[in-house]
């Protein structure tokens, strides 16, 4: 099948929601451009800062969301079920969830001072979710920092070249923030002026590999993330996280470009098999694999955690959220493309992901489509770009873990803070036993998106607005997500694997504890209003 026709019609699609659909949202949720957002009423110069340009606070929100999670995800489905499955989910979990979460996420936050979701949830449902809730997120966002420190640590020991670049952004975002915030420099020629330095970075890292081994990679990682945590968050992490944007941007302008010159066919069959031995069913497997593509509950923690601090007009939230989404949607099917047309029919797609894995499956896809315009650089570029969102993953994790650090167990010291969610991740990664438990990060991160439409939907019925939009996407969420863990944990229990046997029984009842909170707020709320 041709990808030119396929993507004309998503890009069509996604247009006509954010159009649409966005704008109905912002009614919803009633938008007041005129109202004063969190980021000038409380404004400290560390955290609540009204960022320079929408664009400049886009960059930031759409590095930290995207990572490496809306190309794995979609890589994994497309290999295990067929692309058109995780194509359809892509579009239409884009649209009526992830979009709807990460907007609702967004703007309720901004609402509640630039309060976190969990924080949102103690005053639309109860005291007792919102400590759930917050120590649930709290133990998987060390677990997130744990895990993409670890990769970026292992992708700097396979692929030296990149490490230049990476840590070589660093500095130079550092000074573009100086000349944003403190000189008062024009955005687009500071910008270009670093991009070309970034593009020099780039060039630099292919002629000098540096080379050392995991702990050093470790220890270099943890202190940048402590520094970007505790750093007001115009000086380093929002300059470095707009800057990273522009390699994202970039590499996906370059393989829609070579996708319109030179239209490949989808060679790989459109539909595998509805179950597969290791991974399950279709439905619910699927849907909780493609993750990041469709819908992600990371993306609430980002959204209410430090977008909302530093966002400067409520206007800007359906760009930033909605759009936010929408252009990791694009982000996914530039992955699923990128892979079908990669492989053809009749291959072992099961033993190839198994042996090369989902990231070298995208470079590989990736370099092939882009060949024509990137020539021998395309698997090169395809890396430092996973690596550098990897590392806004990590620094913007981090500093969210500082915030519900502070708001769980009340310290407010934000040095003494960020040490801890530090040592506690620095442990696990150094540890390795993070790799027992990361197979239950899927279904636990949907089952937070899950968790998070709920508390929007309560937020919106205590406003006295219909939470239609919000409690239809999360009540399916809640289904499929149970589904998924109650299928994992007999697989887990099966094969004798009692940690994730016992992880899996953990978030069920979990799921099950805050759905009987939110059930109780619903049916109180319906005896008041009849």
């Amino acid at each position: 099948m041709n990808s030119l026709v396929i993507t004309a019609g998503v890009v069509a699609a996604f247009w006509l929601a954010y159009r649409f659909y966005g704008r109905k949202l912002e009614s919803l949720w009633g938008i007041d451009p005129a109202r004063a957002t969190p980021a000038f009423s409380r404004y400290d110069s560390i955290d609540y800062v009204p960022a320079k340009n929408w664009l400049v606070l886009f960059g930031h929100h759409f590095a930290s969301i995207a990572g490496a999670g809306p190309i794995i995800g979609p890589v994994i489905a497309a290999m295990v079920w067929g692309w058109l499955p995780a194509l359809l989910w892509v579009v239409v979990g884009t649209i009526f969830i992830g979009g709807v979460h990460d907007f609702g996420s967004l703007i309720t936050s901004v609402r509640e001072g630039g309060s976190s979701i969990s924080e949102v949830a103690l005053h639309a449902i109860s005291r007792r979710a919102k400590i759930i809730f917050s120590l649930f997120l709290w133990l998987t966002l060390i677990l997130i920092i744990a895990v993409f420190a670890y990769l970026s640590a292992d992708t700097f020991i396979k692929e030296p070249r990149v490490v230049v670049p990476s840590l070589g952004l660093i500095p130079v975002a550092m000074v573009v923030g100086f000349f944003l915030y403190n000189r008062k420099a024009h955005p687009g020629v500071t910008t270009f002026c670093g991009l070309i330095i970034l593009a020099l970075l780039i060039y630099a890292g292919n002629l000098i590999p540096v080379k050392a081994g995991a702990f050093f990679w470790l220890a270099v990682l943890f202190i940048y993330a402590y520094c970007a945590s505790v750093l007001p968050v115009n000086i380093l992490l929002q300059p470095r996280d707009y800057l990273c944007s522009f390699l994202l941007f970039i590499g996906m302008g370059a393989g829609y470009a070579c996708m319109i010159a030179r239209p490949p066919r989808l060679s790989m069959p459109f539909y595998h098999a509805w179950s597969a031995s290791q991974e399950g069913f279709l439905w619910p497997a699927l849907f909780v694999t493609v993750a990041c593509g469709a819908v992600s509950g990371f993306h609430a923690l980002i959204s209410s955690g430090t977008s909302s601090k530093q966002i400067a007009s409520e206007a800007h939230a359906r760009k930033i959220g909605y759009g936010g989404m929408v252009t990791e949607g694009l982000l996914a099917l530039l992955a699923l493309i990128s892979v079908a047309a990669f492989f053809g029919r009749g291959e072992d797609y099961g033993g190839i992901l198994k042996s090369a894995g989902p990231i070298r499956i995208f470079a590989q896809g990736y370099g092939s489509l882009t060949s024509g315009l990137l020539k021998g650089w395309g698997q090169f570029v395809a890396v430092t770009i996973l690596n550098a969102f990897i590392l806004t993953t990590l620094d913007t994790a981090t500093r969210i873990s500082r915030y519900l650090t502070e708001e769980l167990f009340g310290i407010k010291n934000r040095f003494l803070s960020t040490l801890l969610v530090v040592l506690a991740g620095g442990a696990l990664a150094a540890s390795g036993k993070w790799s027992k438990i990361w197979p239950a990060f899927g279904a636990s991160n949907q089952l937070v998106a899950a968790l998070a439409l709920f508390v929007l939907s309560c937020w919106l019925l205590s406003k006295k607005k219909n939470p239609a939009l919000t409690i239809v996407p999360a009540f399916f969420m809640l289904i499929t997500t149970l589904a998924a863990l109650i299928t994992q944990a007999i697989r887990y229990y099966t094969h004798k694997d009692i940690l994730l046997f016992s992880v899996s029984l953990f978030l069920i009842a979990l799921a099950a504890v805050m759905a009987y909170e939110v059930f109780s707020v619903l049916l109180r709320r319906k005896r008041h209003a009849a």
